[in-house]
């Protein structure tokens, strides 16, 4: 199959503006990130597989959607966000007012980018934390509502997956010019949830340079350089 030309020069330009510089704090030597060759499709069905539960499950006391209720101050995530979810939170909130911090396990993303933004805006609004435990999974559209916390906290041995979004029409972010005002809705997300605008627009390049498809696997260390979490 012929290369997408278009799409191979825009990933060059984006990985280029990625790379142009050494990230602060950075370990001389360590790799900043890692590519996995692997369907996005492959990626979400092997996660699925994975035991996420045994050393992290715990009683229920109520559950909304991909919510559950831990107890009063904590909720977990397990789920897919989708039209209704923010629904789901607001119901959880009218019942358990007192949540302050949601713990994300198995977040695949999301099937619904406006009510994944909508959602990432009230959790912030809700002044709840976000955290990752170990051999937790956040993938795809799930970071963004990571990034909502009003603090982002993650075990060294979490698993992030990020990837480019994909409209209704087929287009990914390569496929729509620089200045088309697609990018900005998603880095005006991320400033609103306390990224700088270097950070915003650096965590845009990651999440853009890899096809919708694909994975792109990063490690809550790096994340921690970028300014976009605390590592347990």
């Amino acid at each position: 199959m012929m290369p997408d030309l278009r799409r191979l020069s825009a990933l060059v330009a984006l990985g280029a503006a990625l790379c142009a510089g050494p990230v602060e704090g950075h370990e001389a030597g360590l790799p900043y990130i890692e590519t996995i060759e692997i369907t996005w499709e492959d990626n979400l069905a092997g996660a699925r597989a994975k035991d996420r539960g045994a050393d992290m499950a715990a009683p229920v006391l109520a559950r909304f959607g991909p919510f559950h209720v831990i107890d009063r101050h904590n909720a977990q995530m397990r789920g897919v966000v989708g039209t209704g979810t923010p629904a789901q939170f607001a119901a959880m909130l009218r019942a358990w007012p007192d949540i302050q911090t949601l713990e994300m396990i198995d977040c695949p993303g999301s099937e619904d980018d406006a009510a994944n933004l909508a959602l990432g805006r009230m959790l912030r609004a809700a002044r709840i934390a976000t955290f990752v435990p170990a051999g937790g999974s956040v993938r795809s559209g799930a970071v963004e509502l990571f990034l909502a916390g009003v603090r982002r906290t993650a075990d060294s041995r979490a698993e992030f997956a990020v990837h480019s979004w994909r409209d209704e029409l087929g287009r990914e972010a390569a496929d729509v010019s620089p200045d088309d005002p697609v990018h900005g809705e998603y880095i005006e997300f991320y400033r609103e949830m306390g990224l700088s605008a270097v950070d915003a627009q650096r965590f845009y390049a990651l999440t853009s340079s890899v096809a919708f498809d694909d994975a792109l696997y990063v490690a809550p260390l790096h994340l921690a350089d970028m300014g976009l979490l605390e590592v347990d």
